[in-house]
């Protein structure tokens, strides 16, 4: 497993950005694939950006695409999610996750999880 810190939540404005940092431990985060999920009160942890090791292929959920970008620096060990145009429902406490498997919308296929950095967006 790799270590994983996010730093960057906090208190913005609808249509603010913020960036979000993850930063990870270990020689090895190249072979991670990355993700970040946000879990909304009273509601499921959902995947909303992944990204493959080599940082070339990125999928983003609908509600988050063209809005969040997701971005990784190997030779840093951080992985990062650009969000632009902030809507109230982006509220919530985002994760940095990693995964030795293929990138993958399920958080069960991680197993390397950060503490979590709230994400509050108000109208």
């Amino acid at each position: 497993q790799v270590q994983l810190v996010e730093s960057g939540g906090g208190l913005v404005q609808a249509g603010d950005s913020l960036r979000l940092s993850c930063a990870a431990s270990g020689r090895t985060f190249s072979i991670y694939a990355m993700a970040w999920f946000r879990q909304a009160p009273g509601k499921d942890r959902e995947c909303v950006a992944a990204i493959t090791g080599s940082g070339d292929n990125t999928f983003y959920a609908s509600s988050v695409k063209g809005r969040f970008t997701i971005s990784r620096d190997n030779a840093k060990n951080t992985v990062a999610l650009q969000m632009i145009s902030l809507k109230p429902g982006d509220t919530g406490v985002y994760y940095c996750a990693g995964t030795l498997r293929r990138s993958s919308w399920a958080a069960n296929a991680y197993d390397s999880w950060g503490q979590g950095a709230p994400v509050t967006v108000s109208s």
